[in-house]
């Protein structure tokens, strides 16, 4: 789990890099295609072609959705944004889904969680507001992605007892893959700036296939982990993502946070431990 929160990041500095000329939605698109072409071999070795299609078509379409729409939000927020600005942002994502849990999984959250929510949201603003007046509403697009992903967390929770792992990274791998293609083909035609298609370099291709390698890699060594260690116990190693992010930004980009932002990413990632810490106390 450490290993991948460390590594994570190295995929969205890669995203920055080749999102400077190819638009978010392509980036986000091959993505999820390496994803697929990674995953194919593997799953036919292992289940065979009776693994190809989940059990629930219709929810792990829209579980697939919902992550292609999160991956293409971060990735055009990383075209602008510094890396570990939009990751501290996207940080609020466990609020978001202590929020969602109340709602659609019937938890229940006590006064001091949602005390600690408020407080991390704080933590959020406290990063967006400068970068606000620099990049405008595109600074907003991290706080959209947390919501589209804890939302397909949401949904993976509730698939998780029907489906294979290996078949649901497969089928949002594809289903992520074509929807983009449509929308970014769609938006092409029409003139939309923000959905052009453009062919990629050699070079590139590189990156994008290095994007999808990570993105599957790092995915698949949390499935490992989620299945030798509890929820509880590995939940707060996702914030070892600003470490390496906030590294690697400063070596490739020269980004360092000023002493507002490391004050809301603090706040921000205290309130996400304190929400960690009190469910494992109220069981």
């Amino acid at each position: 789990m450490a290993v991948a929160m460390l590594v994570i990041p190295s995929m969205d500095i890669l995203g920055k890099l080749v999102s400077k000329e190819i638009t978010g939605i392509q980036v986000a698109q091959w993505r999820f295609g390496f994803q697929a072409l990674l995953i194919l071999p593997v799953l036919l070795w292992i289940r065979g072609a009776s693994g190809l299609l989940p059990n629930r078509i219709g929810l792990n379409i829209v579980r697939a959705l919902l992550m292609a729409c999160a991956v293409t939000s971060f990735f055009t927020a990383l075209r602008w944004m510094p890396v570990p600005d939009a990751i501290a942002v996207f940080f609020v994502e466990p609020l978001i889904l202590t929020i969602l849990s109340a709602f659609f999984l019937k938890e229940h959250i006590g006064w001091r969680r949602k005390c600690a929510v408020v407080v991390g949201f704080v933590g959020a603003l406290i990063v967006i507001q400068p970068s606000y007046a620099v990049f405008g509403a595109v600074s907003l697009l991290p706080v959209l992605t947390a919501c589209l992903f804890a939302t397909y967390l949401i949904l993976t929770k509730k698939l998780a007892s029907s489906e294979d792992p290996l078949t649901m990274q497969f089928f949002s791998g594809v289903a992520g893959f074509v929807f983009l293609a449509l929308v970014a083909g769609a938006g092409s035609a029409a003139g939309i700036s923000i959905l052009a298609v453009i062919w990629p370099s050699p070079v590139q291709w590189l990156m994008l296939a290095g994007v999808g390698i990570i993105a599957t890699v790092c995915h698949l060594m949390i499935v490992h982990a989620f299945r030798r260690a509890p929820a509880s116990v590995l939940a707060p190693f996702q914030y070892l993502e600003i470490v390496s992010a906030t590294t690697l930004s400063y070596l490739v980009f020269n980004d360092v946070p000023n002493a507002w932002k490391w004050l809301g990413i603090s706040i921000i990632i205290g309130s996400g431990l304190y929400v960690w810490w009190r469910e494992r106390q109220v069981g």
